[in-house]
């Protein structure tokens, strides 16, 4: 049994057991997270698609712990007019276990 979720404005297939990195969210580590966004699940009785999302579909995980992605470098830099600019990031994100879907 799959899901298809929406969080952070990107989209994402999980099942029960998976671990996934998303965009951070304002939750303590420890707590629990309820997805409700759904757009698609698929299970025994086969997939069924929301026009947009499907009604009474929850996905449920735990938050595991909050950190940061690895740094990039971002370098702009304009030829024969001596402009250059470092500057790095590093992405914030949330790790979630996936623990029950339900549809």
């Amino acid at each position: 049994m799959y899901a298809i979720i929406e969080t952070g404005g990107k989209q994402y297939k999980v099942s029960e057991g998976d671990v996934l990195f998303i965009e951070k969210l304002e939750v303590g580590e420890g707590d629990a997270v309820t997805f409700d966004r759904v757009l698609a699940v698929s299970g025994e009785g086969g997939l069924t698609l929301g026009a947009p999302l499907v009604s009474g579909a929850t996905v449920s995980g735990k938050v595991e712990k909050h950190g940061k992605g690895r740094k990039i470098i971002v370098y702009k830099y304009k030829a024969k007019k001596n402009y250059r600019r470092k500057q790095g990031h590093r992405q914030p994100y949330t790790k979630v276990v996936i623990e029950k879907i339900q549809a």
